[in-house]
């Protein structure tokens, strides 16, 4: 019997045409630091170089710690002046980017449907953003942060995906039992890897991602559409 069910966003619950919407992400990015006088190659750079190594946060601090000191490590303390100023950005030039993220109204019956069915659901996204960027593109798919038992951000994780110690944080930090509880996603790596915990998952397939062309012959799959319908004949 499944109780809780973790979702995926970019690419799962909000559509998203990720090399358009990269493209615009750094690009808007770039114009916003440089208003600011940062060397923008230089920065866009860091901010790279800085949320690779979030991907790798061994869980001895929050991302967002391990995020901004290296911002520090390069530009000193006073760099951290600038968190709030790039919270202004994700309010409002980031907002562009849902030109490349097409709301699916599907997401907003699975969700209702999950809802309905007094499941736990929680908003499993790599927590690589703030949490008000990350909040932004849940209205972009036209939800709900409120839906949600539990969003992950940078601002309260300590591990990102594909790291199986992320799935875990939340499967520890609410209780769940992995025997109840069911993945949602759209990328092999990242999202289908919680099968070690004896997870069970549905791959949404209207933006497949599999960049090591893993078999996926053995998972729960279909698109948005087939999703709503799996959900529905749950027990």
């Amino acid at each position: 019997m499944i109780k809780n069910v973790l979702f995926d966003l970019d690419g799962t619950l909000l559509p998203m045409k990720e090399k358009e919407f990269t493209k615009f992400y750094l690009t808007s990015l770039d114009e916003f630091v440089y208003k600011l006088g940062y060397d923008y190659k230089e920065f866009i750079n860091n901010i790279i170089i800085g949320t690779e190594l979030v991907v790798n946060n061994d869980g001895t601090k929050l991302n967002k710690e391990v995020f901004w000191n290296h911002l520090v490590s390069v530009y000193g303390l006073d760099i951290l002046k600038l968190d709030n100023i790039l919270d202004k950005y994700y309010d409002n030039e980031f907002n562009n980017g849902k030109l490349y993220c097409p709301a699916n109204p599907i997401s907003k019956d699975v969700i209702k449907l999950c809802l309905d069915k007094k499941y736990n659901i929680v908003l499993a996204t790599n927590p690589i953003f703030p949490k008000i960027a990350t909040y932004n593109r849940i209205k972009w798919a036209k939800l709900n942060p409120s839906d949600f038992l539990f969003i992950t951000t940078y601002d309260n994780s300590y591990y990102s995906k594909p790291n199986i110690k992320y799935y875990e944080y939340i499967l520890n930090k609410f209780n769940f039992d992995p025997n109840e509880t069911l993945m949602v996603g759209n990328d092999v790596n990242e999202d289908m890897c919680i099968t070690k915990l004896n997870v069970s998952t549905f791959l949404v397939t209207d933006y497949l991602k599999n960049i090591s062309n893993l078999d996926i012959s053995k998972f729960n799959k279909g698109n948005m559409s087939d999703l709503y319908n799996y959900l529905k004949e749950l027990k």
